[in-house]
């Protein structure tokens, strides 16, 4: 820390703050000294919310856990010890995106979009359709997963946190915007880093729809947002862990 920073205080500063403080101060020395993709890594763990997945309580019943061999890789893989490609499907992230507007009371459908017109008999371009969100109008909801990783956008992500994320919902609107607009829906792309880092659409999306939750739940709002990185980003890290076990099993 500079010398100007452990002056001392006129009054005293809480043990919270000045941990803050010297977290900041360590964790800018760690990514001065990283290589890039090092740095990339860094900035999207330490991402709000991202990490929530770690304090979730286990609950098998609820599906918020993960087996002793799925926790022991999914923290190598938080920690940068296994960086390499892997294809992770995003299902469980619409199914539970999709759970959680029902709970909420929204009416919801999946996999919208699909032959309503001749130029959209091959796509679905709603994951997600919830009625009447946008103004009375429906809106579709497109989850898509990106890499910070990725040599694409590795360039950016190692100087902005969320780059990666920014960029996959710039591209999902520029594919899916127009077919939504023909279908006379609203667009809103959820895009998240392979490390838990979602974008800013994603975070508004959440942000409303906790509202929602915590109406119904009669639960602190704060408490809410909180359910919805954990549920959202367990299942992420699940199927990531599961993901690279399955391309360590020996061919049979």
């Amino acid at each position: 820390m500079r010398e100007d920073q452990l002056a001392e205080p006129d009054s005293p500063i809480p043990q919270k703050v000045l941990s803050g403080m010297i977290q900041a101060q360590y964790f800018h020395i760690l990514l001065e000294s990283s290589s890039p993709a090092k740095r990339a890594l860094l900035l999207s763990v330490a991402a709000p919310h991202a990490s929530s997945w770690l304090s979730v309580v286990p609950s098998p019943g609820l599906g918020l856990h993960l087996e002793s061999n799925e926790y022991q890789m999914a923290i190598r893989w938080w920690l940068g010890l296994d960086t390499s490609g892997m294809v992770v499907r995003h299902h469980c992230r619409r199914d539970e995106v999709f759970n959680l507007c029902r709970h909420a009371h929204l009416s919801v459908s999946v996999e919208r979009g699909h032959n309503l017109t001749r130029d959209l008999a091959h796509t679905r371009p709603a994951d997600i359709l919830i009625a009447g969100w946008d103004r009375g109008k429906p809106v579709a909801l497109d989850l898509t997963i990106t890499s910070p990783l990725c040599s694409a956008i590795l360039s950016e992500s190692c100087h902005q946190a969320g780059a990666a994320a920014l960029a996959a919902e710039a591209r999902k609107l520029h594919s899916n915007g127009p077919k939504c607009q023909e279908l006379g829906w609203s667009c809103i792309p959820l895009a998240v880093e392979t490390y838990g880092n979602w974008g800013k659409e994603a975070h508004d999306t959440f942000s409303r729809l906790a509202s929602y939750l915590a109406i119904h739940q009669s639960s602190p709002k704060s408490a809410v947002v909180a359910e919805i990185y954990g549920r959202l980003n367990i299942a992420l890290v699940r199927s990531i862990a599961r993901a690279i076990l399955a391309r360590e099993l020996p061919p049979s």
